[in-house]
């Protein structure tokens, strides 16, 4: 049998009977349409995920006192206080070949009042590298100047929100601001990098890492922040950072976390968690696998006469075997592609009713659905296809 009349024999068995292939097309669509819809959605917050922690830069390594690691007790006599981490220690970092910038860092809570008004919010102690290390931008005025950092000047720059909140649409440049028991001079004013997994990055203040120490009564800072060159190993910056600050402390007294790493492992469990919502969706599609070996098994014994005939013809057995599989395979991809106009027509209408949430849908996701819509049909038809194949053609001939 030529191929073409292998399709018109295909699609003339499906379209006799109109209805019973709608049923079995809906079943597969809306299988496929449930994995593309819940993919698209675990793929939207997988990119929504990844970009929160990219905004900072990949290139960052930070260095945090203490030692995050579960071990036996410390040998007799020896202290087993953890030693702070000081601007010594971030200048011998700064010497690191690939370094770029290096960001001594002090966080707390604290009051601020300005022009008349008040507000609690979050002050980091930083250095000048900080712009780049965390990669900021200043909207108006300038960032911290380049002072050493235990003689830093008593400056302030703003975040966005803050800045709203306290000044409104004026300038806030030059104006003094009250953080805690000291005062500021306002010389600058952040662009706004909104929300980080639910923390307004903008309802922020920057001031010197020293002035910092002294206004939150710290005896070290709270962490180092150092960029590396595009191209350097993670890994390896963070052996050198490991080296230098073990042979000044004595012992490893200190936890390293590289942005990259992070990014990494947050990668592989958002990409499992995608894998995972795709699952509980493809279970959808075994009700039209189901489908499919049902009417297919039913085509078989209504159509008896017609096989028998065509073997009494002198059709081939395999040729049977192929019409009934290209059957159910041409009922499984049309299902597929209706089940994929679906999803994604749902996964718009869902991202323009609710804009928070990210929707994302791959084209790899789109061919692998119509691909898997295909292999449901080949392996649904392959039952019915063989007993097809294997009537008897005077018994088939027989039948009513």
């Amino acid at each position: 049998m030529i191929l073409r009349d292998a399709i018109f024999f295909a699609l003339r068995a499906i379209t006799a009977q109109g209805m019973r292939s709608f049923l079995t097309l809906l079943g597969i669509a809306v299988g496929i349409a449930a994995v593309i819809l819940l993919t698209s959605i675990g793929e939207g917050i997988h990119r929504f995920v990844l970009a929160e922690f990219s905004q900072f830069g990949t290139n960052v390594v930070g260095v945090a006192p203490g030692r995050v690691k579960t071990a036996g007790g410390p040998p007799s006599g020896l202290p087993t206080a953890v030693r702070p981490l000081t601007f010594d220690d971030a200048r011998a970092l700064e010497k690191l070949p690939q370094v770029i910038g290096v960001a001594p860092t002090v966080w707390g809570n604290s009051e601020v009042a300005g022009n008349g008004r008040l507000r609690r919010t979050t002050i980091y102690g930083v250095s000048q590298a900080a712009l780049q290390v965390f990669n900021m931008t200043v909207k108006s005025g300038q960032f911290l100047p380049n002072e050493e950092w235990e003689s830093a000047r008593p400056f302030v720059v703003l975040g966005s929100k803050l800045k709203d909140e306290l000044f409104g649409t004026a300038n806030p440049l030059g104006a003094r601001v009250r953080i805690g028991t000291l005062r500021f001079r306002v010389v600058g004013v952040l662009e706004s990098k909104g929300q980080f997994l639910g923390i307004d990055l903008d309802d922020t203040a920057f001031i010197p890492a020293a002035r910092a120490l002294e206004l939150f009564n710290k005896d070290g800072l709270t962490e180092i922040h150092l960029s590396y060159e595009e191209g350097a190993s993670a890994k390896m910056m963070a052996e050198r950072t490991k080296g230098v600050l073990t042979a000044r402390h004595g012992r490893e007294d200190f936890t390293i976390t590289t942005q990259e790493d992070m990014l990494r492992t947050l990668g592989n469990i958002l990409d499992i968690l995608t894998m995972a919502v795709g699952a509980l969706g493809s279970i959808s599609l075994l009700v039209g696998g189901v489908g499919i070996v049902t009417i297919m098994t039913i085509a078989v014994a209504e159509r008896t006469s017609e096989v028998g005939l065509m073997l009494a013809l002198g059709a081939q057995r395999r040729s049977i075997l192929g019409l009934f599989l290209g059957e159910a395979v041409v009922l499984a991809v049309l299902g597929g592609a209706a089940g994929l106009a679906l999803g994604f027509g749902l996964a718009q209408l869902i991202h323009a009713a609710f804009p928070a949430l990210p929707v994302h849908t791959p084209l790899v996701y789109a061919a692998l659905a119509v691909a898997l819509s295909a292999v449901i049909g080949l392996l649904a038809g392959v039952l019915p296809a063989r007993r097809a194949s294997l009537l008897d053609p005077v018994e088939s001939l027989r039948a009513e």
